[in-house]
């Protein structure tokens, strides 16, 4: 089992910033792709941004240029770096750690609200 904590979410005003963190205690952390993913009440979970293993980083077409997924293996944490805010991405933020696509775990959220 892998336990995922999401942190650095908030109240931001549209055009500011937030970096979310996602830590886990677990020692093969560098082994998991990691996502982020965002959920809007009333609507379907979505895909934000994941990084491999390698530090492959991919991103929906959504947040391209205003988002960046960055890992620290050292720190068993990933990062989701976000700027330039509107008030459409206001969702729950989840961290998702998958590996091979045969185990896949989520964090249990972090509330993201961008709002004059």
């Amino acid at each position: 089992q892998v336990q995922l904590v999401e942190s650095g979410g908030g109240l931001v005003q549209p055009g500011g910033s937030l970096r979310l963190s996602c830590a886990t205690s677990r020692s093969s952390f560098s082994v998991y792709a990691m996502g982020w993913y965002r959920q809007a009440p009333g609507k379907q979970r979505e895909w934000v941004a994941v990084i491999s293993s390698g530090g492959t980083t991919t991103y929906a077409d959504s947040v391209k240029g205003r988002f960046t997924i960055s890992r620290d293996n050292a720190k068993n944490t990933v990062y989701l770096q976000m700027d330039s805010l509107k008030p459409e991405d206001t969702a729950v933020y989840y961290c998702n750690a998958n590996y091979l696509g045969v185990q896949s775990y989520w964090g249990q959220g972090t509330q993201v609200t961008v709002s004059a």
